[in-house]
C-alpha cells in the first residue's frame, strides 16, 4: 500500500492556493499548513473537518516563521527556537483535529536533509509533542535522527517534483523542478509503486523506498494529476 498525501490548507484570509475538498477525495494524507507559511484558523479548522469526514489523516506541516516567503527560504535560527516553533505550530493544528504526524515544508524540508541541528530540533519537536512520527525524504539526516530517537518514519517521494542525481529534489528555482504533464506524473508514480524506481533529470536511476507519495496542490494541474494518479494506481 502506499499513502498518498497533499499540501493543504495553504490559504491565508482571502487568499486560497489549493483546492482543499477535491484533493480531500483524494489523498489518504493531509499535510496541513499550520499558520507559518501560510494556513489561518479557519481554513485550518475547516480542512481537519472535512479531513475528519473523510477518513483522511492529519499531519502538521511545520515550516519556518516565513509568511511572506511561503516558508521557501531558508531561515537560520537556533534550534532551541525552531524545536519551540515546531510545537506551537503542532498545538494549533491539535485545536482542530488528532495530529498523526510531522512533515517540514518548503526549506525547512531541503534544509533538514543535511542541516544536523535543524534535524535535531525537528526531533525534538516530534517527541515532545507525543513521540509523533516524522516524514520526509529518504536518505537525510532527519529520518536517520529520527529512528535513532525511537520514532516511527514515513519515507516520502514526491509525484511531481524532479529529482537530482543525489536524490533530493531540484530546486524550485531551477529548470527540471516540476514534471512537466500529467502523463509524466502518473509514469512516475506507477514505477514507483512497481518497481522503486525514479529517474533523475539526468536519467540516472535512483532505487527509492517509499511509504508515502506527495501530491502536490499548489499548481494549475493539481486535482487532475491527483486524480489520474489514483486511478492509475488503483489499476
Amino acid at each position: 500500500m502506499l499513502d498518498l498525501n497533499a499540501d493543504l490548507a495553504e490559504g491565508f484570509g482571502q487568499w486560497s492556493l489549493t483546492d482543499d475538498d477535491a484533493l480531500l477525495e483524494v489523498v489518504t494524507s493531509a499535510n496541513v499548513a499550520c499558520g507559518f507559511h501560510a494556513g489561518d484558523a479557519p481554513t485550518m479548522r475547516r480542512v481537519c473537518a472535512r479531513a475528519a469526514e473523510r477518513g483522511v489523516r492529519i499531519g502538521a506541516q511545520v515550516s519556518y516563521r516565513d509568511l511572506a516567503g511561503f516558508g521557501r527560504r531558508f531561515v537560520d535560527v537556533d534550534p532551541e527556537t525552531l524545536t519551540a516553533e515546531i510545537l506551537y505550530q503542532i498545538g494549533a493544528l491539535r485545536a482542530f483535529g488528532s495530529v498523526e504526524y510531522v512533515k517540514p515544508h518548503g526549506a525547512l524540508y531541503n534544509t533538514v536533509v543535511h542541516h544536523e541541528a535543524q534535524a535535531r530540533a525537528v526531533v525534538e519537536a516530534a517527541r515532545a509533542a507525543g513521540d509523533l512520527p516524522v516524514m520526509a525524504l529518504p536518505g537525510g539526516r532527519l529520518l536517520e535522527l529520527a529512528r535513532e530517537a525511537g520514532l516511527t518514519t514515513i519515507a516520502e517521494a514526491f509525484a511531481d517534483r524532479g529529482y537530482t542525481p543525489e536524490g533530493t529534489l531540484v530546486p524550485r528555482s531551477e529548470p527540471g523542478a516540476l514534471l512537466p504533464d500529467t502523463d509524466a506524473v502518473v509514469e512516475r508514480a506507477v514505477r514507483l509503486a512497481r518497481d522503486g524506481v525514479i529517474v533523475a533529470v539526468d536519467g540516472t536511476e535512483l532505487a527509492v523506498h517509499a511509504d508515502s507519495l506527495c501530491l502536490h496542490g499548489d499548481t494549475p494541474e493539481a486535482v487532475e494529476n491527483a486524480r489520474a494518479v489514483r486511478a492509475a494506481l488503483t489499476r
